[in-house]
């Protein structure tokens, strides 16, 4: 992701989510945060996928994530969460961390997938309906599954 992107990943985010993050995040992510890592997903040149992430001393967590809506069930979050993840533990770290709304079964069923274990509630975490998010964690990445679905 670069600040050239900028305009199409907020189209999508908004697109994706009822609480999305300002532009000015997503610029502190690109231009400022260390911790930051900021992909993205193309489609015949069309931004179709979005992640920020952070390596936080040895944990990989994952900030924001989203698949355009016309472009899911294609294995798109899939690879793009797999590559996230390589990256990181190529670049130092050890384990995986999220929050996700308890109500995204989808998303929770990826995350599973990937070995993501649900280790506890944050109630009423999301501000525009209260829902909850369930927190997940990676402790032990397979690898070679990350290299498999990438």
């Amino acid at each position: 992701m670069t600040m050239d992107d900028l305009e199409e990943v907020i189209r999508l985010d908004h697109a994706s989510f009822t609480l999305p993050w300002p532009e000015s995040s997503f610029r502190f992510e690109i231009e400022q945060n260390e911790c930051s890592r900021c992909w993205v997903a193309l489609l015949d040149q069309k931004i179709v996928g979005i992640m920020v992430a952070w390596l936080i001393v040895d944990e990989i967590h994952i900030a924001t994530f989203a698949v355009d809506p016309a472009y899911r069930r294609q294995g798109i979050a899939q690879r793009l969460l797999a590559h996230t993840l390589l990256d990181g533990l190529q670049s130092g770290g050890e384990k995986g961390f999220l929050e996700v709304r308890e109500g995204n079964l989808p998303a929770r069923r990826l995350y599973e997938k990937f070995g993501f274990e649900a280790i506890g509630i944050r109630k009423k975490y999301y501000q525009d309906n209260g829902e909850n998010a369930v927190m997940m964690n990676l402790d032990k990445p397979d690898i070679v599954m990350l290299e498999s679905l990438r």
